[in-house]
């Protein structure tokens, strides 16, 4: 793939696609994403949970009442989520506490190992299995995670993991979708994205 393909596939300014090109092929090469199908695919999944390859690390800025909404169990009440409110660091370290590898709240790990990347890389355990698997100590330097090689690598590395080239094959974009998303959020958008970059690597 090439600059001005890439560009035109995610309908982005060459100089934005310039940024991008050489770790999009080092990521196609180094998990097989090797056809016309498979790559528009993934970017147009990643286009998707990017914002257009623009937002490479996890918004945590909820109010108290979308605290207590999107995660009910740790925001029970709004006065629970009221002390945390507008303080993405303090969420994060509250949300993410004692899972995917992390330690408790006053660890900060949560905060150190939120969701980066095209597909957002969460946790401490993930983080050291996408480490071990790119050769890179992630752990060490999650910030990596943010910049394009490494926001491209760890999204191919779920890709290769989650064995989602089986889906581009079969065309199944809602299958796709919840082994992304958990669930078909955003499925018009997402076909839409890929079939338009389908469209400039067909071409």
């Amino acid at each position: 793939m090439n600059v001005q393909q890439l560009a035109k596939a995610l309908n982005m300014k060459p100089a934005k696609a310039g940024e991008w090109i050489d770790a999009i092929n080092e990521t196609f090469e180094k998990f097989g994403i090797d056809t016309p199908e498979r790559q528009a695919c993934f970017l147009g999944q990643c286009a998707h949970e990017s914002a257009g390859f623009t937002a490479l690390q996890e918004n945590l800025n909820y109010s108290a009442t979308s605290l207590t909404r999107v995660w009910p169990k740790r925001f029970p009440s709004l006065q629970d989520a009221e002390r945390y409110q507008r303080n993405p660091e303090k969420i994060a370290n509250k949300v993410y506490a004692s899972r995917m590898g992390n330690g408790d709240e006053e660890s900060g790990e949560g905060w150190a190992y939120r969701g980066r990347g095209l597909i957002q890389l969460t946790g401490k355990s993930n983080y050291e299995a996408c480490g071990e698997a790119l050769g890179v100590d992630l752990v060490a330097e999650p910030d990596l995670v943010a910049t394009p090689q490494y926001a491209a690598l760890s999204a191919g590395w779920f890709w290769d993991k989650n064995h989602l080239n089986k889906f581009a094959d079969e065309n199944d974009m809602t299958g796709l979708t919840k082994k992304i998303n958990g669930g078909t959020h955003g499925l018009d958008d997402r076909v839409a994205k890929t079939q338009a970059a389908l469209d400039i690597l067909m071409a």
